[in-house]
């Protein structure tokens, strides 16, 4: 992973807006590297705490299980943020996916 990768992903999740999500995926491709979705991943788990990881989901809306606290805490910052959240630890993708 470039340094150049690492502070695009970091750029884009810093403009995502309260209550919006972007996938691993779509930041993968948006910087560059289509393929990625896991190093993104990884960038969310070890990257700046300043940033707002909590919107960023799996592709299926799903919540994170490596997020600080596990799907639990992705949950509850989520729902502060007024994001509806299901049984099954999952949002609506259609309607809150951020398509920058």
């Amino acid at each position: 992973m470039s340094a150049d990768f690492k502070a695009r992903v970091e750029a884009f999740v810093a403009r995502i807006p309260k209550g919006r999500v972007m996938t691993y995926g779509q930041l993968a491709i948006l910087c560059g590297n289509p393929r990625a979705a896991r190093i993104v991943g990884g960038i969310a788990h070890f990257g700046d705490p300043e940033l707002p990881w909590h919107r960023v989901v799996s592709k299926s809306g799903s919540l994170a299980s490596g997020y600080p606290g596990g799907k639990q805490s992705h949950k509850k910052v989520l729902e502060a943020e007024g994001v509806e959240i299901n049984e099954h630890y999952q949002l609506d993708i259609e309607e809150l996916l951020w398509r920058p």
